[in-house]
C-alpha cells in the first residue's frame, strides 16, 4: 500500500487534533491545500469552445518568443488539426517537468530560468523579453477539449536530437474510484516519450499534432448543428421548423453518410470571401472586408453569426484573443489627419476631455506617447490555413451613413494607480493600462460593440457589450462605441482560470470599471455636442438659402410690378417699440412685434429668425402688388399674424 495516503490521513488527524485543542489566544495555523480531483477536472477541460484550447496553445508558443505559427487542419472533415511553431522548444528537462506539474507551471517561478523557460533575472518574462501569457501550467492540456490523444515534437537550439512525447489522457469521472499511480497521486493520463536525431542541430521549436478529435467538437467544428436545421424537412414538423438561412461564407461540408466526400460541387464546395490566389494577408483582410461589406448589402447590422459558420468565427475570435498586429493599422499609428474628432482622456475621473488635432503624417503614439501596448504582438506572425492572422478592426475608410457625424469620435488616454496606502495583497499591486474608445455611427460585427481587455497583449474575454455592467441607458449610443484596454502591469490576478472572464470584486477591475464609466459619459457628452453643433450648422446655412430664395422672390415681384429693374424692395422691421405710423420712415415697412410675431425670444433659435425672413419677404411682396396700402394698422397686423400661424401649422 502506498504511504501518500497514510501521510495524508496522518496530516488530517492531527490537524483535528489541534483543532480541538485550540483557543482565541492560541489558534491553529495551517496551509490551504487543493484535492487532487479538482486538478483532474482542469485537465479533463476548462474551456467553453474548441477555439479557446486552441487559443491556449497559441499563447504557449507566444510565451516560448516563437515568431511564427503555423495551425493546419483538414477542414472541413476536422481529423487532425496541427499547430507548429518555431519557439525555443523544450529540453527533456523542461518536458519532463511539464508532464509531471500540471498546474505547476514553471513559468514565474525559480524552476523557469532552469528549464529554459523564462529569463534568468526576471521570472515574469520569456528568454527574449516577452511578458508572460501563461500562469498556472495548464494551457498544452486545453486540448483535452478537442482530444484525448496528441503527439509533441520539440527540439531547442543546439540539440542534436528531437524530442517526441505520444500523449493519452484519461476522460475524469466523478463515479468510481479515482484513476492513481503507484504513489497513489491522480493519474491524468499517460504517455510515450523517446529521442530521434535531428537533420540539422539548429533548427528549433514545438509542434503538437492532434488526432482522434472528438466526435462532438468535430461536429462543432464543422457546423453540423447549423446545416442540420437547414437540411431538416419542415413538412415533418411544421410547428417546430424555423427557416435558417445558410451562413453567407463556410468552409462547405462533408456528406453526412461519407464524411471523405464534400457536399456540392468538387470544385465550389466551400463560400469564402477569398480565392485560392489570395496571398495569406490579403486572403484576411478580404475576410474583414466582406463584413464590412454586409453594411451596404443585405445586413445592416452583421452578426458573425449570421455571416459565418463556426469555423470562420473561431479564426476571428482566435485573431481578436491573440498578440497580433491590427489588419489595417492601430489607431495609435494611424495618420488620421482631420479624419477623426480627437481627445485625450484625463488621468482623473472628474477632469475634461481634451480635444486635439493631428497635423499630416502625425500619429497619436508619434505625438501623445500613447498605444505603445497596442503594439505587442506586431512581432508575432499566426497562420491558420489559408490565412494570416490579424486583428480584424477597421478604424478608416469606413462606409457612409446618415447620421449627422460623419466622422468618428476617438477618446484615448493612459492611466497608473498605486493604490498607495492599501496592501498588496488585497490591492493586487499598481495598475497600469492605455485605452481608447471609438464612436462610430455603425460597428460591424456587432460583436465588436463593447469593451474588450488585453493583458499583454492577449485577451480571452472577447468584446463586453455591458460595458462592465454600464447602467445608464443609452443603449443606442454604446452600440455605436468599441473600446479596448491594453494593461501593461496588474489585472491577471482578476483574470479567472479560464481567462474568458474576470472577478469583478478584484480592486483593479474595479478601478477599470470606474475609469471607463466615467469616459462613456464623456464620450456621450461630447457626440450630443458635436452632432448638435452639426446639426445647428446645417440648419444655420439651411435658413440662410432659404432667406436668399425668399429674398429672390420678393425682389422679383417688386421690380416687375414697378416696372423699374433696378428697384428694391422696401426694409421691414418687427419693432417692440412704441406705436407709429407704418410710413413714418421713409421705404420702410415697420410693424409691432407682438401682435405678429409675439414676444421676442431672449435667445432665438434658427427657427425663429427663419419665421422672421420669411414675414420681412411676405411683407414685400404684399406691398409690391399693393395690398397692405388699402388696410388699417390692426388689419395689417391680423393679416400678417394670420399667414405666420399657417406657415406654422404646415411646418
Amino acid at each position: 500500500m502506498s504511504s501518500e495516503p497514510q501521510t495524508q490521513a496522518t496530516a488530517d488527524a492531527k490537524l483535528t487534533a489541534d483543532i480541538r485543542a485550540s483557543t482565541r489566544d492560541e489558534p491553529v495555523r495551517a496551509r490551504l491545500t487543493t484535492d487532487e480531483r479538482v486538478l483532474a477536472r482542469v485537465t479533463d477541460g476548462i474551456y467553453r469552445q474548441p477555439g479557446s484550447a486552441i487559443r491556449e496553445l497559441v499563447s504557449n508558443s507566444y510565451d516560448a518568443d516563437a515568431t511564427r505559427v503555423v495551425i493546419k487542419t483538414d477542414r472541413p472533415r476536422f481529423e487532425t488539426l496541427t499547430i507548429e511553431d518555431d519557439g525555443n522548444g523544450m529540453t527533456p528537462d523542461a518536458l519532463a517537468y511539464l508532464l509531471h506539474h500540471i498546474g505547476g507551471s514553471a513559468k514565474r517561478s525559480p524552476d523557469g530560468s532552469r528549464l529554459g523557460i523564462t529569463d534568468r533575472e526576471d521570472s515574469m518574462r520569456s528568454p527574449n523579453g516577452r511578458r508572460l501569457i501563461g500562469k498556472i501550467g495548464i494551457g498544452l492540456f486545453s486540448v483535452s477539449q478537442l482530444t484525448n490523444r496528441f503527439d509533441i515534437v520539440t527540439k531547442i537550439q543546439g540539440d542534436d536530437s528531437l524530442t517526441f512525447a505520444s500523449v493519452v489522457l484519461r476522460q475524469y469521472s466523478d463515479d468510481g474510484p479515482p484513476a492513481t499511480d503507484d504513489e497513489g497521486k491522480y493519474e491524468a493520463g499517460h504517455v510515450e516519450i523517446w529521442r530521434e536525431p535531428a537533420s540539422d542541430p539548429e533548427v528549433h521549436g514545438t509542434t503538437i499534432t492532434l488526432t482522434g478529435i472528438r466526435p462532438h467538437t468535430r461536429d462543432t467544428l464543422r457546423s453540423n448543428e447549423v446545416w442540420a436545421v437547414i437540411d431538416a424537412d419542415p413538412s415533418l414538423d411544421p410547428e417546430e421548423s424555423r427557416a435558417v438561412e445558410p451562413p453567407v461564407f463556410h468552409i462547405g461540408r462533408v456528406k453526412h453518410d461519407d464524411p471523405s466526400s464534400f457536399e456540392g460541387d468538387t470544385d465550389a464546395y466551400d463560400s469564402l470571401p477569398w480565392s485560392s490566389d489570395d496571398d495569406p494577408e490579403a486572403a484576411f483582410g478580404k475576410l474583414v472586408d466582406a463584413v464590412w461589406e454586409q453594411v451596404e448589402g443585405k445586413s445592416k447590422n452583421p452578426r458573425l453569426s449570421d455571416i459565418f459558420d463556426y469555423y470562420l468565427r473561431m479564426v476571428w475570435q482566435l485573431s481578436l484573443s491573440i498578440p497580433a498586429p491590427y489588419v489595417r493599422g492601430s489607431p495609435f499609428e494611424l495618420a488620421v489627419g482631420d479624419g477623426m474628432y480627437l481627445y485625450e482622456i484625463p488621468k482623473t475621473i472628474k477632469s475634461t476631455a481634451q480635444r486635439f488635432e493631428l497635423a499630416e503624417g502625425e500619429t497619436i503614439l508619434g505625438t501623445r506617447s500613447i498605444g505603445s501596448g497596442a503594439s505587442v504582438g506586431d512581432d508575432f506572425v499566426v497562420y491558420f490555413d489559408d490565412l494570416r492572422l490579424a486583428r480584424p478592426l477597421k478604424f478608416t475608410d469606413l462606409p457612409n451613413t446618415t447620421h449627422a457625424v460623419r466622422k468618428p469620435i476617438l477618446f484615448v488616454g493612459r492611466c497608473r494607480e498605486e493604490f498607495r496606502g492599501i496592501r498588496h495583497e488585497l490591492s493586487g499591486g499598481p495598475l497600469e493600462f492605455e485605452a481608447y474608445l471609438i464612436w462610430t455611427p455603425k460597428v460591424a460585427p456587432t460583436e465588436h460593440q463593447g469593451v474588450l481587455a488585453r493583458v499583454h497583449g492577449s485577451s480571452g474575454t472577447l468584446f463586453d457589450p455591458t460595458f462592465l455592467r454600464y447602467q445608464v441607458s443609452e443603449q443606442t449610443r454604446l452600440r455605436q462605441i468599441t473600446c479596448e484596454v491594453f494593461v501593461s502591469q496588474g489585472l491577471e490576478a482578476a483574470l479567472n482560470i479560464d481567462r474568458e472572464s474576470f472577478n469583478f470584486a478584484h480592486p483593479h477591475v474595479v478601478y477599470i470599471t470606474q475609469w471607463l464609466h466615467a469616459t462613456l459619459r464623456r464620450v456621450a457628452t461630447e457626440q450630443k455636442r458635436i452632432a448638435g453643433e452639426i446639426r445647428a450648422g446645417r440648419r444655420a446655412t439651411a435658413a440662410v438659402e432659404t432667406e436668399a430664395a425668399m429674398s429672390k422672390v420678393a425682389r422679383k415681384a417688386w421690380r416687375e410690378e414697378s416696372d423699374d429693374p433696378g428697384a428694391v424692395p422696401p426694409h421691414v422691421v418687427f419693432d417692440e417699440g412704441p406705436d407709429e405710423s407704418l410710413f413714418e420712415e421713409p421705404g420702410t415697412y415697420r410693424f409691432r412685434r407682438a401682435p405678429i410675431l409675439g414676444e421676442k425670444p431672449a435667445r432665438p433659435t434658427v427657427a425663429d429668425t427663419t419665421t422672421e425672413k420669411q414675414m420681412e419677404a411676405l411683407v414685400q411682396l404684399l406691398a409690391a402688388f399693393g395690398v397692405l396700402e388699402n388696410l388699417s394698422e390692426k388689419q395689417q397686423e391680423r393679416l400678417l399674424a394670420g399667414i405666420r400661424e399657417i406657415l406654422e401649422a404646415s411646418a
